[in-house]
């Protein structure tokens, strides 16, 4: 097996939104960068196929008071992204949005319409629309040229899979998807920007992986390689619901215009009652669930319907669609003769993975000295990961020029367990391969930790899943360099299934999409505080913490 090592100040793990922003700001304050990606920069991450929208505070748009802003955003879907953040983040986003807008804008990635800022959807009627529509359909593209343009270096299909840490972070190992090839990165600083969860639980259609909305390689990559190293994670058993066309899973539900109404015809929502591009439909974004609601109360199918939508409206949308990584489905719609002016679509409700992360600062600044989280491993959505690239960037140049880097910590034991993994798991000439196991994780995940859990069931759950993972480390075998690194995901997502259920089993109450039936209530002695999860002599340990203001 053919190693290498690479040495820099920054090394960037993701080439997603808030990885390229990192490795951007970095370079251009004089560091030594490396973006290390698992599959290729142009298109990865959870980005890598668009957006529209852009969480963005213009105080000549929304008035001076962002305050009276946070309280509107609060109140939307958002508030999926940064509850348990506290105030300050909160604001040191904002705070940054409109120089990240602008600053994109100068790029090359259109952020007005017709000149001027334009904000629409994902709103109540009547509220603060603080959503920007941009043109983000080659986001990936520009950054990643503006990140060549300031000589960071790229080094695509390399899955970093460990972080070098003994008290602080010093390096991380990878492995090349295509070659027998280990490299281990000296570094300064890390910033993890690996993405969220996804093949954890079932993919909307049954067996089909990529019928997610998300990527099928975002499987939480970071944040286990962090937890591992020292890291601590926040609220890895609440699930990630999202919700858009059934049978052909796709982020936009905000972009589609139209009314959600039952098959009599009926709005299921109160806030509007035809096709409105301004504000949209936000009744999905007061509960991601309601689809599943109507179907488990036999008042379903559910459909987006467009019946009615002004000339206008129906040019915008379908102008935005393709931004918003939509095309396959408008390609598909038009090759079947299916007008949505006339034909209404039916929605659904997706799970996508758990919605934890790393427990960071304003800063982006993790537990481990010299380790950041940016993106998915900070909170949902491209304007955070592009502002929270940036000022982790700006952090971990500020870290390295103040770190002594002169005491390196040897990783040779760390590498040669790495590689003795890899010879196991492709030596095996029998086996199962990486889908069955991955197959079999979500069966379990969906029976024992899904829309319903209780302490039975919990446990049931652990239990199974502590018999799969070892029975995994067996027999799992890889034919291939690609077949080796799914089952290293695999291993990951096995890991944080095992971290779900102590999360799940510790939060003996309901909250959001974490339901126990055997604690059905909200306990308000939780509103304002995060449930720590972090290894203590090689064991998960939870513990309750304030919100940081």
């Amino acid at each position: 097996m053919k190693t290498e090592h690479l040495k820099c100040d920054v090394l960037c793990v993701g080439g997603g939104i808030g990885g390229l922003m990192a490795a951007i700001r970095a370079a251009e304050l004089g560091a030594k960068v490396i973006v290390a990606e698992k599959g290729n920069v142009i298109h990865s991450g959870k980005g890598g196929g668009g957006c529209d929208h852009y969480l963005c505070y213009i105080p000549e748009v929304h008035g001076p008071d962002m305050n009276a802003y946070i309280d509107e955003m609060m109140q939307t879907q958002q508030y999926l992204n940064f509850q348990n953040l506290g105030m300050k983040r909160i604001r040191t986003h904002l705070e940054r949005t409109f120089d990240i807008v602008r600053l994109w804008d100068s790029w090359g990635i259109p952020t007005k319409k017709n000149g001027k800022y334009h904000f629409a959807g994902h709103a109540f009627p009547g509220g603060f629309r603080c959503l920007l529509k941009y043109q983000g359909q080659r986001q990936k593209p520009v950054l990643t040229s503006e990140a060549r343009k300031r000589k960071v270096k790229i080094i695509n299909r390399v899955m970093v899979n460990d972080l070098i840490a003994n008290g602080s972070v010093t390096g991380a190992i990878g492995i090349d998807t295509r070659t027998d090839r280990i490299i281990t990165f000296e570094t300064g600083s890390v910033i993890l920007g690996t993405g969220g969860t996804t093949r954890l639980f079932p993919a909307l259609t049954p067996g089909w992986f990529n019928n997610n909305a998300t990527r099928l390689s975002l499987t939480g990559d970071g944040r286990l390689m962090a937890y591992r190293a020292g890291a601590e994670l926040q609220d890895v058993e609440m699930r990630l619901l999202h919700a858009g066309p059934k049978y052909f899973a796709r982020f936009g539900q905000a972009t589609w215009v139209g009314v959600f109404r039952d098959p009599h015809d009926r709005p299921i929502g109160p806030f509007v009652t035809k096709p409105e591009g301004l504000y949209g439909d936000i009744t999905p974004e007061v509960n991601k669930a309601i689809f599943l609601d109507y179907a488990k109360a036999a008042r379903g199918p559910v459909y987006m319907d467009g019946r009615g939508i002004s000339d206008k409206d129906y040019e915008d949308m379908m102008n935005w669609l393709p931004h918003e990584g939509l095309t396959p489905i408008m390609n598909h719609m038009k090759e079947e003769g299916i007008d949505y002016r006339k034909n209404p679509v039916e929605f659904t409700t997706y799970d996508h993975g758990c919605q934890g992360r790393i427990v960071a600062n304003e800063k982006g600044e993790t537990s481990l000295k010299g380790l950041y989280a940016v993106g998915e491993e900070l909170a949902p959505g491209v304007s955070n990961a592009s502002v929270f690239g940036w000022i982790c960037g700006e952090q971990a140049v500020n870290y390295v020029k103040n770190a002594d880097r002169s005491d390196t910590d040897d990783a040779s034991e760390q590498v040669e367990e790495k590689a003795g993994l890899l010879r196991d798991l492709a030596s095996r000439k029998q086996g199962a391969d990486w889908k069955e196991v991955n197959v079999a994780l979500q069966q379990i995940m969906l029976d024992h930790a899904g829309m319903l859990r209780n302490e039975p069931l919990l446990k049931a759950g652990s239990f199974h899943l502590a018999r799969l993972r070892k029975k995994a480390s067996q027999i799992m075998r890889a034919a291939n360099q690609h077949e080796m690194i799914k089952c290293l995901e695999v291993l990951n997502l096995m890991e944080m299934g095992e971290l779900v259920f102590t999360g799940a089993l510790d939060r003996k109450e309901t909250r959001g999409t974490h339901v126990r039936a055997d604690y059905p209530l909200t306990n308000p002695r939780f509103n304002k505080k995060i449930h720590v999860i972090k290894k203590v002599d090689g064991k998960p340990i939870t513990e309750w913490r304030d919100i940081s203001k």
